[in-house]
């Protein structure tokens, strides 16, 4: 069980960074400081709530994975312990306070990892160089992790942003070495989809997540006893509906029972057809049944 903490006594190797994708450069790092296990240390990461992650380039920050799943993946890679503070809580140390009070004193680290584009301090000020030159002050070593190249180009949340925001869901999954996923409780609607023969479960994007570009995608989710898949709807329901916070509403293949208030996990696949406004529920229905028909094939070329 991964443990949240502030502090830690035993001696540690720190993976560094956001980890707001936990992205395939990310996996890099962390795995870094988990092959220090056989040296006695504890794996250990330092990264902020994303959640409160303040606005980059003047617009609000968009992330990947949630505080959840950023614990939950680093726990399966095998991280032992995370300080993950809200970014106000430290935004105004200097570099050297950050290493001397959090690396060296809060969590005793011996060794400390990170990629070339890691920045810390006030206003982001110190680099690799700086963290380098404070570790032999204080007693930990810091290594430099390269970072990794995919199609030529250095994998970073921004290309799988781009890819997300363009509908190619299985190009991001090639950067994130997994689905992009929309991990929620499930939600009350309008229970429409009944109506349809085609009831859905309805899943909120957390406050500050990035939303993919609206429409349908072949879904494979992990509902309690089980994994299906489905057709899943990103957007806001524009036939049905006047509402503006965007969903993941999904109606799952083959699956029948009551999934309100359980823990979902929809990972979305391929992107089948941008979100539309329809002229009446007959042609929505219309629409989802052949939906349906194309997520199947898809799922069978999977399988």
């Amino acid at each position: 069980m991964i443990t949240v903490t502030d502090s830690l006594s035993g001696r540690t190797a720190v993976a560094l960074g956001l980890f707001d994708g936990v992205h395939l450069g990310h996996q890099r790092i962390l795995r870094a400081a988990i092959e220090c296990r056989n040296e006695g240390l504890i794996p250990a990461a330092f990264t902020f709530e994303t959640r409160t992650f303040p606005k980059k380039h003047g617009k609000p920050f968009e992330f990947l994975a949630t505080d959840r799943q950023k614990l939950i993946l680093m726990e399966e890679y095998g991280i032992e312990a995370v300080y993950s503070p809200e970014f106000s809580e430290i935004q105004d140390m200097d570099g050297e306070q950050f290493c001397r009070d959090i690396l060296a004193g809060r969590l005793n680290a011996t060794k400390v990892f990170c990629g070339s584009d890691f920045r810390f301090g006030r206003k982001a000020g110190w680099g690799f160089r700086e963290l380098a030159e404070f570790g032999r002050e204080m007693g930990f070593e810091a290594i430099l992790m390269e970072a990794v190249v995919y199609d030529g180009k250095t994998v970073s949340s921004t290309r799988i942003r781009e890819h997300l925001r363009a509908g190619r869901p299985e190009k991001a999954a090639e950067l994130l070495g997994r689905p992009y996923a929309v991990s929620a409780k499930v939600t009350h609607g309008r229970a429409l989809g009944r109506t349809l023969d085609f009831p859905t479960i309805n899943m909120p994007f957390e406050k500050g997540q990035l939303v993919p570009r609206f429409g349908v995608y072949l879904s494979r989710v992990t509902v309690p006893g089980g994994t299906y898949y489905g057709v899943t709807n990103v957007g806001v329901k524009p036939t049905v509906s006047e509402e503006e916070k965007p969903l993941a509403e999904t109606y799952l293949f083959d699956y029948s029972g009551d999934l309100y208030g359980r823990e979902c996990i929809a990972e979305l696949l391929y992107f089948i057809r941008p979100e539309q406004k329809f002229e009446n529920i007959t042609a929505l229905r219309t629409a989802i049944e052949q939906d349906c028909e194309r997520a199947r094939v898809l799922a069978e070329s999977i399988l």
